[in-house]
């Protein structure tokens, strides 16, 4: 199959059959004198698995060095994703029938207690660890999963309320200038709040708002409270890292 056939079946873009080109994720079985790619039907079962690895939120840097190792095995990969996806499966279920109860108790219809307001968020998981080693160190990470381990249920609990709060205010200020007061005061929560969990300098402040960006699991994880608000928030970490450090 020729590149546009592949991408209409699939559902990508040719940019994007390309660019696993290009870095060597997936290369066509064969390249005519003319240069077409053409994909062959062991070609299309890789781009499965690889497809499978991205619903997981694996980067592609990952998902290449699994694929490529002389360990991989297909049939338990498989395996693997049909659990783990339905353990994401579980986790969205028990978040929209939050939603649910939450769109009847803003009409009136029920009533909710604080603890029901957030079933379903899971914060003992974390996927962006191993990013987070790799940018920051073994010692960080270690530090801030202990400080989160000695907690107890409640006060875990509190701590994922104050995340929302400060996700929601900063939502509604996304619109306004990221060096504003307003914005500033509102990311310094932000950064008082992480330095609480783990120890973030001025500098890693700023690094961890550029991955908000450069990071499509944060972007997308972010952008649920309000379209923008991850670019709004690396903008305001960013000028809050350079007024603070002056």
């Amino acid at each position: 199959m020729k590149v546009k056939e592949v991408a209409d079946l699939v559902g990508i873009s040719v940019r994007t059959l390309h660019h696993y080109d290009e870095i060597g994720l997936l290369t066509p079985e064969e390249t005519t004198e003319s240069g077409y790619r053409l994909y062959s039907d062991n070609n299309l079962e890789l781009l499965q698995q690889i497809l499978f690895f991205r619903e997981l939120d694996l980067p592609l840097k990952q998902i290449k060095a699994i694929i490529n190792d002389e360990s991989f095995n297909r049939q338990e990969a498989l395996v693997m994703h049909r659990k783990l996806l339905l353990e994401k499966r579980s986790r969205l279920d028990k978040m929209i029938a939050t939603l649910d109860k939450t769109l009847q108790y803003t009409k009136g219809e029920i009533t909710m207690t604080n603890k029901e307001k957030f079933e379903g968020f899971d914060f003992s998981r974390n996927p962006y660890e191993q990013e987070a080693r790799e940018r920051w160190g073994d010692e960080a990470v270690d530090r801030a999963n202990a400080k989160v381990a000695g907690m107890s249920k409640d006060q875990q609990q509190a701590m994922s309320e104050e995340m929302t709060a400060i996700y929601t205010l900063l939502a509604s200020l996304r619109h306004t200038p990221p060096q504003s007061q307003e914005a500033q005061a509102a990311i310094g929560k932000w950064y008082d709040m992480l330095n609480r969990m783990g120890s973030y300098s001025l500098e890693a402040f700023k690094g961890l708002g550029q991955m908000y960006v450069d990071d499509v699991r944060f972007t997308r994880n972010i952008d649920q409270f309000g379209e923008g608000l991850a670019v709004f928030m690396r903008d305001a970490m960013g000028a809050y890292a350079d007024q603070n450090s002056q």
